[in-house]
């Protein structure tokens, strides 16, 4: 059908209209609602026939594939905003003959047509950088990235455009002077701060492998401990250990300071590092006899026999005084006890010895002799690894009186009474 059969055809009720007498402007008005009512109505009968072939013919080629990227555009209905443009082109194709006795409509029709075609060209867009997003995301390589800020900053950008566009187009004013380009970045500025700070941030975090989707952080400032789940443009999403979720501003990440275990994730162990206070008045001289009852404990049995003969060989080279504890070279409970420490995390088959490992006597305070417990288990999951590390101390602090040590611990409400 050309364009002299399609005007022929709808001027036949302004024809019949003139023809029985009727004022030219009211049959032209007449003939123009019909020609709306008749087009609209046509135009929402084949979206519907386009929009379900279009979009069965997209699925079908999917199922097809092997790819997963056509799958994705049907997700993200790109072959919906298909079917709208190809219903456009047509209405675009219509609009001059079917108005051609209304100069002024066609104008006011094609400046509808021409907005509806910027915004269709931006979904259509969106469309496909979602789809974009979603099959990177299967991508080991790009999984743990902030896809989503990307498409974001790139949809900002996209709906600024369309904007000027349909300004441009409702006004007729160009936007490419350079007055009003510096006036609309300064608008823009000033409206996007915070998305132009996340966006900064977002790359930073990218580039510089700070934080990754599925690392374990801990941000005491927000109360966010847990996995992150998501990075987007404005924040990062962390899923805590209670199973509530925290939401933290993207730039934060830069600014201030923060922890990420990936570290030790990504290690070969997880470190364990707690005190045992000891009572220092529990700490003595040992005697002989003291070390002939240590040497039953058979782990330390070994260290006790050498080290004793080194302590009594020097003492009898230097003829040393005994009858006093004090006098020349004595070990201590404490010392036997630490070696001991010691000797029990290299026996536990739990504990990395590729890794430091140490057993270290810190600072007096005021609540006794901190005994610092440092190395690291093999297994770094929460749960095995806080079994692990209360089975050490467990086992350490049923022996500490073996060593005739006491723990210190603040008076309670029995030790009180007792006293009174």
């Amino acid at each position: 059908m050309n364009r002299e059969t399609i005007q022929d055809f709808s001027c036949i009720l302004q024809n019949y209209l003139v023809n029985e007498g009727m004022a030219i402007d009211w049959a032209i008005f007449l003939n123009v609602l019909l020609n709306c009512i008749i087009v609209f109505t046509g135009v929402l009968i084949l979206e519907v026939i386009f929009r379900k072939f279009i979009i069965e013919a997209f699925r079908a080629f999917s199922n097809k594939t092997k790819t997963t990227f056509d799958d994705y555009l049907v997700k993200s209905n790109f072959p919906k905003y298909i079917a709208h443009g190809i219903l456009l082109g047509i209405i675009w194709y219509l609009l001059p003959i079917i108005f051609i006795e209304s100069p002024l409509m066609t104008g006011m029709m094609m400046v509808v047509a021409q907005v509806y075609l910027v915004i269709l060209c931006v979904y259509i867009f969106r469309s496909i950088l979602r789809t974009t997003r979603n099959y990177l995301v299967e991508n080991d390589r790009y999984r743990d990235k902030p896809m989503e800020s990307y498409v974001q900053v790139m949809m900002i950008f996209a709906w600024g455009v369309g904007i000027f566009w349909i300004i441009q187009l409702l006004t007729g004013f160009s936007l490419v002077s350079l007055t009003t380009l510096g006036a609309a970045s300064a608008v823009i500025l000033l409206i996007f701060k915070d998305t132009i700070l996340g966006f900064v941030a977002s790359i930073q975090v990218s580039v510089n492998d700070i934080v990754r989707i599925g690392d374990w952080i801990t941000f005491s400032k927000y109360g966010a401990d847990g996995y992150v789940t998501e990075i987007n443009l404005a924040t990062v999403r962390v899923q805590n250990w209670d199973n509530t979720y925290t939401t933290i501003p993207t730039y934060s990440l830069i600014a201030d300071s923060f922890q990420n275990w990936r570290g030790m994730q990504e290690s070969d162990g997880r470190r364990i590092k707690r005190s045992i206070f000891i009572k220092q008045s529990s700490i003595r001289f040992l005697s002989v006899d003291d070390v002939e009852r240590l040497k039953k404990i058979q782990l330390i049995k070994p260290y006790l026999e050498h080290r004793q003969k080194d302590v009594d060989r020097y003492n009898e080279k230097n003829e040393i005084d005994k009858e006093l504890l004090i006098n020349g070279r004595n070990q201590t409970n404490l010392g036997v006890f630490r070696y001991y420490a010691d000797a029990l995390l290299n026996e536990n088959s739990a504990i990395n010895k590729d890794l430091f490992l140490m057993v270290r006597h810190l600072a007096p305070t005021d609540k006794g002799i901190p005994i610092e417990i440092f190395c690291f288990s093999k297994d770094k999951r929460w749960v095995n690894y806080e079994h692990i590390q209360a089975d050490i101390f467990d086992h350490l602090l049923a022996a500490i009186p073996y060593f005739d040590l006491e723990i210190f611990e603040l008076p309670t409400g029995k030790d009180l009474q007792a006293l009174a």
